[in-house]
């Protein structure tokens, strides 16, 4: 079974949004494996709270996601 798991900042993406992700990721799995794949893909879009995650010891918050690159 053909599984992709999505984790995003919560309030980040509308539902039409998410139900893009969950479809373009499924109609992926079946260019790949062909339309057998189709009925058992699992696609999963968890909303990670905001200060729930990091990267390299950083914690990340919805402010530091939006705040403009620094070069």
């Amino acid at each position: 079974m053909p599984f992709a798991n999505f984790k995003v900042p919560a309030d980040t993406l509308t539902e039409a949004q998410k139900e893009q992700i969950i479809t373009r990721t499924t109609e992926l799995y079946v260019e790949m494996y062909g339309e057998r794949a189709r009925a058992t893909t699992l696609v999963l879009v968890e909303e990670v709270t905001d200060g729930g995650w990091g990267i390299g010891g950083d914690v990340l918050t919805l402010a530091k996601l939006r705040a403009p690159a620094r070069d």
